[in-house]
């Protein structure tokens, strides 16, 4: 407990405190107008909100494809496995930049839903499309050991009492992997919610209307303003943090409502 204790101090506790810290170096005045600035306001809802949509659009087809990966066999699963993985291993800003290109006006994807009235690159569309890439691993992985550990033999018990495909999921396979669903939603919100190298290239950066917050943070910091930026980072590890604090809460309540 001791050497776990001191290990997390040192790699968590110390610098989140001394980001509390140095956010008050100028005073309450300057920490509140930062923090709560028009601008920061705006680029907290679009990191937060996009972080959100894209976890909870994750979670649906994470879900899916944790599903054929566990239930089905069929040639080339391992590669397919594999693609599940790209994200993590792929450098964040290649990924920024494969995806601008694919979704711009003139890009492979961009110029169909452009065509539709759907502009996607260089808007808030694209910082979702941005996170729902970078996000997926983390739903699929979370649920697929789960899933598989997850008795045949409940299912079959459901089927024979007159159970259709429909309700034996809802009722048997849903609530026990629920937990998992939740913590890959929360994983992907929170990998989301402060994700950059992907985002910067896609999101257009427009003050206001496309800009998140950890650019807001960077563009702080080139202003030598360390304070406000501190202050605006304080702000988005309270909101990540009350986040994870309820998703976990809402984890336990399962587990025991399941046991």
């Amino acid at each position: 407990m001791g050497i776990t204790l001191t290990w997390l101090s040192f790699i968590v506790l110390v610098p989140l405190s001394a980001v509390f810290v140095k956010s008050g170096g100028d005073g309450w005045e300057h920490f509140w107008s930062a923090a709560l600035s028009a601008r920061a306001v705006a680029a907290y809802r679009l990191s937060f909100g996009s972080a959100l949509i894209a976890a909870s659009i994750n979670a649906l087809f994470g879900l899916v494809v944790a599903w054929v990966l566990v239930r089905y066999h069929f040639p080339g699963k391992r590669l397919f496995g594999a693609l599940v993985d790209l994200p993590f291993a792929l450098p964040t800003a290649v990924a920024g930049i494969a995806l601008t290109t694919v979704y711009a006006e003139n890009g492979l994807l961009g110029g169909v839903f452009s065509g539709a009235g759907l502009p996607i690159a260089y808007r808030p569309a694209g910082v979702v499309v941005a996170l729902v890439f970078i996000g997926h691993p983390f739903v699929v992985r979370t649920v697929e050991p789960v899933l598989a550990q997850v008795s045949r033999e409940m299912e079959e018990a459901a089927v024979t009492l007159g159970a259709t495909r429909r309700q034996t999921f809802l009722h048997v396979i849903l609530p026990t992997i629920a937990p998992a669903l939740a913590t890959g939603f929360a994983l992907a919100f929170a990998r989301g919610a402060g994700e950059y190298g992907s985002v910067i290239f896609i999101a257009g950066n427009m003050p206001y209307v496309s800009e998140i917050a950890p650019l807001l943070i960077i563009t702080q910091l080139e202003e030598y303003d360390y304070p406000g930026a501190a202050a605006i980072g304080v702000v988005m590890l309270l909101i990540s943090f009350s986040m994870l604090f309820l998703i976990n809460g809402l984890q336990v309540w399962q587990r025991r409502r399941a046991a």
